[in-house]
């Protein structure tokens, strides 16, 4: 079991260099070798699950050179979860991007993907700070190609401001992990989970701007209020396919945050307490506003639904910040519905631009091919991702509201998430009724009579070109959707899955001693398995996993 832990950084690493060189002149070829890689990646993923259902935590040293000397990676129930949704998405965006033919406009697309690929898993994977940050990095470079695929002003422009608010954000993430190491010596997120709890309260200062440098560093990466504005300029300019996969690529910042401020920096810790939390909800909520503010305004589709992710999001951040293990159950469920519905948003906004002859501009244009298809395939997207019933964004909405009860600030996160909701039903209602409805309006069609008849006056004219998608390109949405149908159908087996997963993370004991095997550091652990239950006590739970009644 311990080699197939390395597989999902493995198998990509291998095949993206074969696909870039070896096959960068035969797109079949490419195309074959990279939708094979995400089958075996997926079948991986589900073993890796099963490895975990029993909560056994598995390790495995890079070199065999023991922790915290020694990079390891370490595979938990969040780990898995996050694998399997990445390979997952990772598949059905390499299907649409190849019936769309969206993989022919740029160099190296499926190259590039394996990549993006391999940097996540590995992000979810590593058992170490320093290597997040050389995942996050190789993740971000790969990113910045996709960004840019197929070329464009405006696809420039929106990559270059993602490069440069990245590059700031691993700048920082540098300096907090230098201020970290000198702090406790080690990056070693087992190690540091020990460490940072030996650190008076009156000592720890430095261990504080490092704790905050790391949070602004992963709200950047999760477009946070005050750095959430390159996620709609960049979002709504990228590839469709690449959009719809930065949908689990904005997860990394939010599970980053879930890792290393439950671990290592969690609520129990004397040196840090409630700092994390007293920053992270007010900016959650401030970017809730304005996604769905955004959505409200927006006059562009592609622009519309980078909002609607942002917004989307910012609702998972919000139930984060809470740090107690309901609230994390809850934030669990809505990040699987959140980037299902999000990738669902991209990929139906791309076949209905594909479609339109007045681009993405949220005005009246002549019928679609397939409008009645499409105008399906959008609403249940429009409806998933604002939280409508009947599909998981409704419950998820609900959970994460009722994990939120007893914040002291509940009156503000109830008003600020329903009525945010309320504008993006009504922003997304009005850009359906626009771009489906109104394509049969009396005006669109006169104007669509008159330019066959100028057309017709100047000479026979050649046919327009079918635009139909075809049940290929289609195939990858309807997907998303039946995956969305399956996680409402299946929400309690699911929410019992996360309460087993939230448990695991606020009570670490054995997350560490699997880490710290053989380790002298692991006979303190006891006392500090002492603070994690009456953490959890504190939430009128046991072992930080709330009940099925106070559910």
């Amino acid at each position: 079991m311990a080699h197939w832990l390395i597989a999902p950084v493995v198998v990509p690493a291998l095949v993206a260099p074969m696909v870039a060189y070896v096959m960068r002149f035969d797109i079949v070829m490419q195309r074959a070798a990279s939708m094979a890689a995400s089958v075996v990646m997926i079948a991986i993923a589900i073993g890796l699950m099963v490895a975990t259902a029993d909560g056994t935590v598995h390790v495995y040293r890079l070199g065999d050179w023991p922790a915290p000397f020694g990079i390891v990676l370490v595979l938990d129930r969040l780990a898995a979860l996050l694998i399997l949704l990445t390979t997952l998405l990772g598949a059905v965006v390499l299907l649409h991007a190849s019936a769309t033919g969206w993989d022919r406009r740029g160099r190296h697309f499926h190259a590039l993907m394996l990549f993006q690929v391999m940097g996540i898993s590995g992000a979810f994977l590593t058992g170490d700070a320093f290597n997040l940050f050389v995942l996050f990095e190789i993740l971000l470079i790969a990113s910045y190609g996709l960004t840019i695929h197929a070329g464009g002003r405006e696809r420039l422009k929106g990559g270059l401001q993602y490069v440069i608010m990245n590059l700031v954000g691993s700048s920082l993430f540098l300096i907090a992990l230098g201020t970290l190491y000198a702090t406790t010596g080690t990056l070693n997120i087992a190690d540091l989970a020990v460490k940072v709890r030996e650190i008076p309260v009156g000592e720890a200062a430095l261990v504080r701007v490092a704790a905050m440098l790391l949070m602004i560093v992963f709200a950047v990466k999760a477009a946070l209020f005050p750095v959430q504005f390159w996620l709609p300029g960049t979002y709504a300019n990228a590839p469709a396919p690449v959009a719809a996969l930065f949908a689990i690529m904005t997860k990394v910042g939010a599970y980053a945050i879930l890792r290393m401020h439950t671990i290592v920096f969690g609520p129990d810790t004397d040196a840090i307490g409630s700092l994390s939390q007293d920053w992270l909800m007010p900016a959650a909520l401030i970017t809730i506003a304005i996604g769905g503010i955004g959505v409200m305004g927006a006059r562009n589709l592609m622009q519309m639904v980078s909002f609607a992710v942002l917004m989307s999001t910012a609702t998972l951040m919000l139930a984060i910040s809470a740090f107690t293990p309901y609230a994390i159950e809850a934030a669990l469920y809505y990040l699987v519905h959140s980037t299902f519905s999000a990738a669902l948003m991209f990929l139906v906004a791309d076949l209905v631009l594909s479609q339109r002859r007045n681009g993405g501009a949220l005005a009246a244009s002549p019928v679609m091919a397939q409008n009645g298809l499409l105008a399906a395939l959008f609403f249940g997207a429009a409806i998933a991702i604002a939280g409508m019933p009947p599909l998981s964004g409704f419950l998820g909405k609900l959970y994460v509201l009722d994990a939120l009860r007893d914040t002291g600030y509940s009156w503000l996160v109830w008003t600020v998430v329903l009525v945010s909701s309320l504008i993006t039903i009504v922003g997304l209602g009005r850009a359906g009724s626009t771009v489906f409805w109104k394509a049969n309006d009396a005006d669109v069609v006169a104007a669509e009579a008159r330019a066959r008849a100028e057309a017709e006056a100047n000479g026979p004219a050649e046919p327009l070109p079918d635009r139909s998608a075809s049940a290929l390109a289609i195939a990858p949405s309807m997907m998303l959707m039946a995956a969305l149908v399956a996680v409402t159908v299946f929400a309690g087996p699911l929410s019992r899955y996360m309460q087993a997963t939230s448990a695991q993370l606020f009570d670490p004991v054995d997350y560490i001693e699997a880490v710290l095997l053989n380790q002298d550091d692991t006979k303190d652990l006891s006392s500090h398995g002492d603070d994690y239950g009456e953490h959890g006590e504190d939430d009128g739970t046991e072992d930080g996993a709330a009940t099925e009644g106070d559910h």
